[in-house]
């Protein structure tokens, strides 16, 4: 009979270190979620699949202002939630989206170009 010890043991120091990557990149991206919450009073969010690239985390702070960050995961982004002790809401409903505030910028950046609007230049 074949020995599988050293197969066994190998997938588990694989998934090991996989693990410990997954934790450091979801430590980063708490980080950077606590700092747009200091920023902007306090923050909610919503993961979103975005395909093969990973998991788009969506922050909405309490002033208005709103970024995103990526992860290659949506594990990764729900670990780096639960780790900065971000508020999740499982859609971008109306209400959520309602606490987002845009300016000129936006609307010339979402519609403007399409449909001949300014310039994106200070006035």
């Amino acid at each position: 009979m074949a020995d599988t010890t050293a197969d066994t043991a190998g997938t588990e120091g694989t998934a090991g270190a996989a693990a410990k990557k997954q934790d450091r990149k979801a430590a980063r991206l708490a980080k950077q979620i606590g700092a747009f919450a200091k920023e902007h009073g306090g923050a909610e969010g919503h993961l979103a699949h975005i395909g093969q690239a990973g998991t788009r985390i969506v922050l909405v702070g309490t002033d208005g202002a709103w970024g995103d960050l990526v992860a290659p995961a949506y594990e990764t982004a729900r670990l780096a939630a639960e780790k900065a002790g971000l508020t999740l809401h499982e859609e971008f409903d109306g209400e959520f989206a309602a606490k987002v505030e845009t300016g000129p910028y936006e609307w010339t950046r979402m519609a403007g170009i399409q449909l001949g609007g300014p310039a994106n230049r200070a006035a």
